[in-house]
């Protein structure tokens, strides 16, 4: 019997290498793939990066020209300039800004933790808050409440990101002077840790708040209708039958069912967040990665553009990768299913 469990033991560790192996082989061929993608699309886009960088210092001149394509290496065949970016992304050396004549991971370094904490704020505002109004519109479906959070759910969804950002700005800002409207932090006041936190946060109200807004409505409308759903079973029926209490029966079985819907969307549309904030951050002027990127498209910076494509390719996969593992935990039957 010991070797026996020894061998399963054995099995089992193996099984778990040749998995980690397998996605670290599949996680390398997906981000290669999308970097060859990226650079033909950047590529194909209109405008001349050595115009925009020559035309910045007022000699656009053929010899100009070509001494900034030269140094870039923008003269090369453009299948050596592919290689060249792959070979770069092998070795995590992104190149250097066109523009800023930084090193690109420095530039994404220093805007990351920005958009890290806007969308990761908007993300969790935008889940929570969206399982509390659903579960709570489900449970008094047909009634007056219901029918307002349906409303209000719905005129989010269909309203710009950009329009509610300003509209907030105006109002609660501009006219009610509560919040600030723009920026990351206030600018000449000397701070201690504790007070810069409270400062960042104050500043992170409204782009949080105007980024969680869209899926803020979607999980609200999703949970709603899965919770719906749930009620109705079977086993839910049994459960009330028993003379379970309705709080017990509405944690421990209906929302640990209904919520599994909206963590899979959830994962999803999380890496959508990143994307979404190029709005956001343009709006309220949040320097990070959305705004980097704004200003990388103007200039026709290609090495940042390329850059920040591969930093959220691979966000994006990491959140797929951290939400099959939430999934997995809270419905353990997806773990003995891949096991059987």
């Amino acid at each position: 019997m010991t070797h026996l469990a020894s061998g399963l033991q054995g099995h089992r560790v193996v099984a778990v290498a040749l998995g980690i192996l397998g996605w670290a082989a599949k996680f390398v061929a997906v981000v290669l793939v999308i970097s060859t993608m990226s650079f033909l699309l950047v590529r194909a886009a209109p405008g001349d990066p050595a115009q925009v960088m020559a035309g910045q210092t007022g000699a656009a001149d053929e010899k100009m020209l070509a001494q900034i394509r030269q140094e870039y290496g923008l003269d090369q065949p453009f299948i050596l300039q592919l290689a060249t970016h792959l070979k770069r992304v092998v070795t995590l050396d992104l190149g250097q800004s066109y523009r800023q004549r930084q090193p690109v991971t420095t530039l994404i370094g220093e805007r990351l933790p920005a958009t890290l904490l806007l969308t990761g704020t908007a993300f969790l505002l935008a889940l929570a808050a969206g399982i509390v109004l659903g579960t709570l519109a489900a449970l008094r479906a047909g009634r007056w409440s219901d029918t307002l959070l349906t409303v209000v759910s719905l005129i989010l969804y269909a309203m710009p990101v950009f329009w509610l950002g300003l509209m907030m700005v105006l109002v609660f800002s501009v006219q009610l002077g509560l919040v600030p409207a723009f920026g990351f932090q206030t600018i000449g006041v000397q701070m201690g840790p504790f007070g810069r936190a409270l400062d960042i946060g104050h500043h992170l109200i409204l782009p949080a708040i105007s980024l969680a807004a869209v899926y803020l409505a979607i999980y609200t409308r999703l949970m709603r209708s899965s919770v719906i759903e749930v009620a109705q079973q079977d086993y839910i029926k049994t459960a009330r039958a028993k003379g379970l209490a309705q709080g017990r029966i509405i944690a421990r079985h209906i929302l640990r069912n209904a919520i599994l819907p909206v963590v899979t969307v959830a994962g999803m549309q999380a890496g959508a967040l990143v994307g979404g904030a190029v709005v956001v951050e343009t709006v309220f002027a949040w320097p990070g990665l959305g705004r980097l990127t704004y200003e990388a498209v103007l200039q026709r910076d290609y090495p940042v553009l390329l850059g920040l494509f591969l930093v959220m390719s691979v966000i994006v996969i990491l959140l797929n990768l951290a939400t099959d593992v939430l999934y997995r935990f809270i419905d353990p039957r997806v773990t003995t299913q891949a096991a059987g």
